[in-house]
Parts: C-alpha cells; structure tokens; sequence
C-alpha cells in the first residue's frame, strides 16, 4: 500500500529545471533508494517532499492527503521525518537534548503550563525523557547520552541525527546520504540499522545515497535521477544491469 507519492514534480529556478517529472512510489514499510550523479536533483526532490521547496508543477501525496506546499512542520507533524547531507545536530547541547528538543513538536502543554510546571506539563515532560532514553538505547548511543554531540565521532552523530528524526514519531523516514564520510565497516553497520529501525518503528524510508553497496544492499526498489529527469527505476539487480545507468555514472566512450 502506497503512503509516499510523487505525481510528475517539476522544480524551476528561474530557466534550470531541476527536477523534471519526478514521479516515485513508497509503500509501507518499504526501503526505496533515490540515486544519481552529483547534481542529478535527488536534494532537491527531498526539499519538495519536505515542504522546504514548493513544486513548480506537480503534487505530492502522503497517507492519501495531497500535501503539495505545506509548510515543513506541518509536514513533519503528519510523519514525514529527515536527516541532511550535513549534519545539523545543536553541537552544544548534550545526545539526548538533542532528542529532547524534537520530543517537543507532540508537546500537547502550552508554554504557559511550562512555565508554572504544571502537574500535566511534568507528565509529558517525564514522558518525553523515557522516550528520549528509549530511542538512545534502541540506536545505540545510551552510554553517550550526556556526552555534547560535538564530541561524538562521526558515524554516532549520523545516528543520533536519526535517533532526533525518530522522536517525531514519523511514518516515513528521509534519509540524505547517511552513509556520507563512514568508514567500510560503519557503512556496514548501517545497512543492518536501517532494516533494524524499519522493523522496530514500522517506518518506510526513503534513501538518498551515493554508497553502492548501502543502496544494493538495503533498497528494495530504486529510482535513478540523472540531470533532473528519471532514467530507471527497479529493483538492485535491474538497476545494478541498467545500460542508461551505467552510462550515467560512468560516462560514455
């Protein structure tokens, strides 16, 4: 059952077109990759997805509502959660303020019963620490829950960007090359955490990634930008044997 559609998006800026007819498919609890060249829009349609960018053209579909120009929070509020290229963790703040932070958009007490610590206000606030406890655990990162981010190593603040994303609560999960700049091993690690939280948090994710061993080895289907326009779509061995493709990444003679 589909819960993430694209309907032919188009993204102009001024005369470059971006994204040109973009239409892909997530159904539930699927794991779906968008690829390309540098350069080929896969951003870019996220930003629409996520309300960053309106589409010029086109609409976008989520758990059968059409939310085509809706504002981010208001997006993230129905469920659709993101990481980005770069990470944008409060490098200040300690792992689980971090997490904390997010908790706050299913925050049902308004900022006068936080302000008096009304006895509601406690609960939630009770509740949102258990929660933020539970997801360090589940990613791993329990031990470092008061350690500041900034002093994470590389690959634990890619899952605790994804560990903040989750406190949203989200039916569908953005990923924006979560693999970028982890070692082997740690890109391995990740293909088994990705299936891992799909399974635990019932999630669909939607994956950008220049990895090919991340993207062959966890995408059930594949879509392949190249300049803004879609070029194929499949599953890995299809996409792995896609003469379009190949040509893509590595050029022609």
């Amino acid at each position: 059952m589909s819960i993430l559609r694209t309907d032919n998006i188009i993204k102009r800026f001024g005369g470059l077109t971006a994204v040109s007819n973009l239409s892909v498919n997530l159904n539930k609890n699927e794991i779906v990759g968008l690829i390309g060249p540098n350069g080929a829009g896969k951003t870019t349609a996220f930003n629409m997805i996520t309300g960053v960018y309106q589409p010029t053209e086109g609409s976008i579909f989520f758990d059968g509502k059409d939310i085509t120009g809706l504002k981010p929070h208001a997006i993230t509020k129905l469920g659709i959660a993101r990481t980005f290229q770069n990470i944008r963790l409060f490098k200040d703040l300690t792992t689980i303020e971090n997490v904390l932070i997010a908790n706050h958009l299913r925050l049902k007490s308004g900022a006068l019963q936080a302000v008096l610590k009304t006895p509601f206000y406690k609960k939630e606030e009770k509740h949102m620490y258990e929660k933020s406890v539970h997801l360090l655990e589940e990613v791993g990162l329990l031990d470092l829950m008061h350690e500041k981010s900034s002093n994470l190593p590389y690959g634990k603040q890619r899952k605790l960007e994804i560990a903040r994303a989750l406190a949203t609560d989200p039916k569908v999960l953005l990923l924006d090359e979560p693999a970028a700049g982890m070692n082997p091993q740690e890109s391995l690690e990740l293909m088994s955490f990705i299936h891992d939280i799909r399974d635990k948090f019932d999630l669909s994710v939607l994956m950008i990634e220049h990895h090919m061993q991340v993207v062959m080895g966890v995408c059930e289907t594949i879509y392949v930008l190249d300049y803004g326009a879609m070029i194929a779509s499949g599953n890995p061995e299809e996409i792995q044997n896609n003469q379009k493709v190949i040509e893509a990444y590595l050029g022609v003679d």
